[in-house]
């Protein structure tokens, strides 16, 4: 599974809209409304970087507001659970 953090700039006016439009897509698993440069950082979950083309330039880039994007692939992920088990010393209470 392929992950890429999608920042994105939209008419201001219509972040809601937009951002329920995103959330919709089959592979955008979350979609927040942020402070900053960029109005809404969507989480997109593919099985192929070549599926990234057809949702973040192909769908996500042509809804109407949406003004620009910034595409982070990620190399890893690490979860709460993950670090817990990084950090574990091993020692029973």
């Amino acid at each position: 599974m392929i992950t890429a953090i999608v920042l994105i700039k939209t008419s201001v006016d219509r972040i809601p809209e937009i951002a329920e439009q995103i959330a919709a897509l089959d592979s955008v698993s979350e979609v927040f409304s942020v402070t900053g440069s960029h109005d809404l950082i969507a989480m997109v979950r593919v099985r192929q970087h070549e599926d990234l083309a057809e949702v973040i330039p192909g769908r996500i880039s042509k809804i109407p507001g949406v003004e620009g994007t910034d595409t982070h692939v990620a190399f890893r992920t690490y979860s709460q659970h993950d670090l817990e088990a990084a950090f574990a010393i091993g020692l029973d209470s």
